[in-house]
């Protein structure tokens, strides 16, 4: 993943004072915090206003950007491990398709920059987006988060990524490709590889949204999943995450050596256990649960598993939360709305997770899971300056997070990008929102 400076908008050092700082590390939080950040994007000092160093005098200085937090909550910019940008809510695949192609690449664009401005600074695609995409963010072309994709699913015949109409047409318009061996399986990897994916999806189960299957349904085989992994590891090393709902196929993609589990709704002490072991994270995205059902919108086949799973997701998410599961942030946007991607940490907390830990799932952990956690993820000295400055106190009502409007300032690689109150002293917030 890059971390560039993009061409058209130059960093200045940046000092952030009069912040409630939560770091992102599950540290106590730190009041009269101040966060100094260089023209490179890097944080230089993250701690207590009294043992920061002295602001400079000098003309040079002159440079620096102020944001007066005004006691407001300062934290690390958050993660979305579990996106699908390119189509909007509740659309079933096919229906991009019916879209001139400029129409889905500016709509695709406004929900990247929606996502950005609900606090989330880097973003993991699951299948759908271009690698075109990951690179115009980090050109400077969009603003958005920075992004990791998939590009595509990697699916059996007749499972969760197969969504061609009996007669054959294929709606999934470049979602998908279909593997039946383990040799299919090694070519898809590949396939997707020269698309230029980052990381390497498969379906271990069936799914919610896909009409001929179920959850509890297995996927690819457990040596076809094998054989993906060996295959992303022959390639880069990139990692596997597996959409497994169903607990038999939670479990063969634990034992295929996947990097994640992605929705994990049946998942039971034996998956846990194997998963704790073997350092798998788990993607919950509750937001499927919490905010994903609209018998109004949905195929009935989707309405009728999404309640009969319901109660299953939580109950099972929430003993896997109590068993300690590794557990990064994710919602399946798209499955739910865009642009509100913080209220998940409401949903794991609903759930019995502690606040402090909720944004550690969403800032360091989810680093750790995108292999950026020496660069991303808390607000420490030496760490990039992805920051989200937030009204409320998300210690004692985690779901100010849920709601864009509290956001009030995001910084992204040390270049504010909203800046909601103008905050940022003079004009150098040429690239923030504001009303």
């Amino acid at each position: 993943m890059t971390l560039a400076t993009t061409p058209h908008n130059p960093r200045t050092p940046l000092r952030i004072h009069n912040a409630r700082l939560v770091d992102g590390t599950g540290n106590p939080p730190v009041d009269d915090a101040v966060v100094l950040v260089d023209a490179t994007g890097i944080i230089t000092y993250a701690g207590p206003a009294t043992e920061a160093p002295p602001s400079d005098q000098s003309a040079a200085d002159a440079t620096t950007r102020t944001v007066d937090a005004g006691g407001r909550t300062l934290l690390p910019g958050f993660f979305d491990c579990h996106v699908h940008m390119s189509y909007a809510h509740g659309a079933h695949p096919g229906r991009r398709a019916e879209l001139d192609p400029v129409l889905v690449t500016l709509d695709t664009a406004t929900r990247l920059r929606e996502t950005l401005d609900a606090g989330v600074t880097t973003a993991r695609d699951l299948a759908g987006l271009s690698a075109g995409y990951r690179t115009a963010v980090e050109t400077g072309r969009i603003v958005g988060p920075r992004l990791q994709t998939a590009v595509r699913v990697i699916s059996h015949t007749g499972g969760h990524g197969d969504v061609r109409l009996p007669d054959g047409t294929d709606l999934s318009d470049g979602m998908s490709v279909l593997a039946d061996t383990t040799d299919e399986a090694r070519i898809a990897v590949r396939r997707v590889i020269r698309a230029g994916a980052d990381l390497v999806k498969v379906c271990a189960t069936g799914g919610m949204g896909s009409p001929y299957d179920d959850p509890d349904d297995e996927g690819l085989y457990e040596e076809e999943i094998r054989a993906v992994v060996d295959e992303a590891r022959r390639h880069g090393d990139r990692p596997v995450a597996a959409h497994a709902q169903g607990n038999a196929g939670i479990l063969n993609a634990i034992r295929g050596g996947v990097t994640s589990i992605e929705h994990g709704y049946g998942i039971d002490d034996r998956a846990i256990d194997l998963a704790g072991e073997r350092d798998i994270f788990v993607v919950p995205t509750l937001s499927t649960v919490y905010a994903g059902i609209n018998k109004d919108t949905m195929p009935d086949y989707h309405y009728q598993k999404k309640t009969r799973w319901s109660g299953l997701t939580k109950e099972n998410i929430a003993h896997a939360i109590e068993r300690g599961s590794r557990i990064a942030l994710g919602t399946d946007a798209a499955v739910g709305p865009h642009g509100v991607n913080l209220m998940e940490l409401s949903y794991l907390v609903d759930l019995g997770m502690d606040p402090m830990d909720a944004i550690v799932a969403g800032t360091r952990t989810s680093a750790e899971l995108l292999g950026v956690d020496e660069q991303l993820g808390s607000v420490t000295a030496g760490r990039v300056a992805d920051l989200v400055l937030c009204d409320g106190d998300p210690l004692a009502d985690i779901g100010v997070l849920g709601d864009p409007g509290n956001v009030v300032c995001v910084v992204q690689d040390g270049i504010v990008r909203k800046d909601l109150l103008g905050l940022v002293d003079g004009a150098a917030c040429a690239d923030g929102r504001r009303p």
